[in-house]
């Protein structure tokens, strides 16, 4: 089996995140507690938490748990989705049963490592870099260009990580036409849905617009429960779903069942999530729009679409690997540098860092962000 480098973006974190005072690079909405979580539920939802049997549950998922995730969607039903331990384990997956030696992948960059590295284990692949003078957009042409005749997979993502891009829906519908004519799967990473500023206007789920078409979803994200470790992939293609459940036997085999009984409440109660949760993404984008107002010299700001991240340009002379190091080692301000999200597939945009602003007590960190610049 070949080995896998080290996951840049994980790593530091494992270094960083649980180390540093301020994180203002988090990619997830503010979390709950159980007991806030459960006050949301009714009776019989609780019940079913607290009466739980610890036993084994469903490799496919819970069936419940399964139709709460089918609501979200238009066209889906509860067969055509599958549970994962959190979304890593759903590209591992989709991308060991899509992709074999001979075939071919194309992937949007920068991107969450994960979505080329694994791809690049199993066969070739080609990146697609947005382009940040066009809002970060993807170029179909681009796309179009790179495939092959044993091109299986396109993956991207929208919002996107780190740039909080929203493609534009004529070229996701391009996109799909795209690979529709050519039989390609399209991964589309979308654990970001339903988080941006309200009113964001996010794209319709890949499984409901296109029979070739995997949603990767979670909920760490959106809604602001990474600790239940509980994902999914929905896509019309049966094949492929009963393909994905065979190779999770020699991963999670299932998921945790009081993470399942809790999904199904939120996922119950998601209105009421998402509402909150993009309340919070509204404040807080205030704080650093004026923020960045105070520091042209140092900062290109550029509001994102959607989700809860930027990507926004350094200007320093020292560069932005030096700079997040002693902000985050001098004065305990956690962000990602740009280079953690450096590709093979080739260049990606240089002195550019990832925060983020979908969590509460922003106004602590900026202050010290503001400190550190002072001195």
């Amino acid at each position: 089996m070949t080995m896998l480098p080290d996951f840049k973006l994980e790593t530091h974190f494992s270094e960083w995140e649980f180390k540093a005072k301020y994180h203002l690079t988090a990619s997830d909405a503010e979390s709950l507690s159980v007991r806030e979580l459960l006050a949301m539920a009714t009776p019989e939802e609780r019940e079913e938490f607290e009466g739980l049997w610890l036993g084994y549950t469903e490799t496919f998922g819970a069936p419940d748990v399964r139709q709460a995730i089918a609501t979200t969607f238009k066209n889906r039903q509860a067969s055509e989705i599958l549970c994962f331990a959190g979304a890593s384990e759903g590209i591992f997956a989709a991308n060991s049963v899509i992709l074999d030696s001979d075939s071919h992948a194309i992937v949007v960059t920068p991107n969450y490592q994960s979505h080329e590295t694994l791809p690049l284990a199993i066969c070739e692949a080609t990146g697609v870099p947005l382009d940040p003078d066009d809002g970060w957009s993807l170029d179909i042409d681009r796309v179009a260009q790179a495939i092959q005749p044993n091109t299986k997979l396109v993956t991207i993502n929208f919002p996107h990580n780190p740039t909080g891009a929203i493609l534009p829906l004529d070229r996701y519908q391009a996109l799909i036409e795209l690979c529709r004519l050519h039989g390609i799967y399209i991964l589309h990473d979308e654990i970001f849905n339903g988080l941006g500023p309200t009113g964001t206007e996010h794209l319709p789920f890949i499984a409901d617009e296109y029979e070739r078409g995997l949603s990767l979803n979670v909920m760490s994200k959106s809604y602001g429960l990474p600790g239940l470790r509980v994902g999914w992939i929905a896509c019309a293609d049966a094949n492929i779903i009963l393909k994905m459940e065979r190779m999770k036997h020699y991963l999670s085999i299932c998921n945790s069942a009081p993470s399942e009984r809790l999904t199904k409440i939120a996922l119950n109660h998601r209105d009421e999530l998402f509402s909150r949760n993009c309340k919070l993404v509204d404040g807080n984008l205030e704080k650093w729009d004026a923020f960045f107002r105070r520091h042209p010299d140092l900062f290109n700001w550029q509001r994102p679409d959607g989700s809860c991240t930027a990507f926004p340009r350094y200007k320093g002379a020292d560069g932005v690997d030096q700079f997040c190091r002693s902000l985050v080692e001098e004065s305990g301000v956690l962000l990602l540098p740009g280079s953690i999200y450096q590709s093979e597939l080739g260049a990606t945009p240089v002195n550019r860092f990832r925060l983020g602003f979908g969590r509460k007590g922003l106004d602590e960190g900026l202050a010290a962000f503001e400190s550190h610049l002072q001195q």
